[in-house]
């Protein structure tokens, strides 16, 4: 890639894949709130007519097939409008799963009194990773509290430490 962001052999540069992905997403959220469904996140991958926009879609108590058939009979007429690519593409719409990044404030809020697992951009008291149950969650970062040998700690961590935050699926 060049300084100028852009990548030879006709591939599509970075910026202007982020700007496909704000795009479709800005078309995507009204109308999918409409639906009573929130869009968690839409990326653009591939290219040429092998390209696939995944829309990822949520609400509370999850998705079914029918809310992902819904999504994609509305959002497809809708795309085709904007014809964000010169030839043909794909739409998948589905469900992000239990382990989905969690990307948002009220991602981290729906999971109060339930187990994350946080990829960390530096050490805390020497662990690049933390595990734990969060407790309260506010807009600059996530209080969790973290089972040890004979004690359980209580941790602050701001959201711009955080490099990768999922939910911890336990399986009984």
């Amino acid at each position: 890639m060049s300084d100028t962001g852009v990548v030879s052999a006709g591939k599509p540069s970075v910026k202007r894949a982020e700007a496909l992905n704000l795009r479709v997403q800005e078309v995507a959220a009204p109308i999918l709130q409409s639906h009573g469904l929130e869009l968690v996140e839409a990326v653009c991958v591939g290219q040429g007519p092998r390209t696939v926009i995944r829309v990822f879609i949520d609400k509370p108590g999850g998705i079914t097939l029918t809310d992902c058939e819904q999504a994609h009979r509305s959002l497809s007429p809708a795309l085709d409008v904007i014809d964000p690519f010169p030839h043909a593409y794909t739409l998948e719409i589905s469900s992000p799963g239990l382990d989905r990044p969690l990307r948002s404030v009220p991602d981290y809020r729906r999971l109060i009194g339930k187990p994350v697992t946080l990829k960390l951009r530096e050490p805390i008291q020497a662990q690049w990773r933390l595990v734990g149950i969060v407790v309260e969650v506010d807009d600059r970062g996530v209080v969790l509290t973290i089972p040890q040998k004979k004690v359980t700690e209580t941790i602050r961590v701001e959201f711009d430490q955080i490099a990768l935050a999922r939910r911890k699926v336990e399986f009984s």
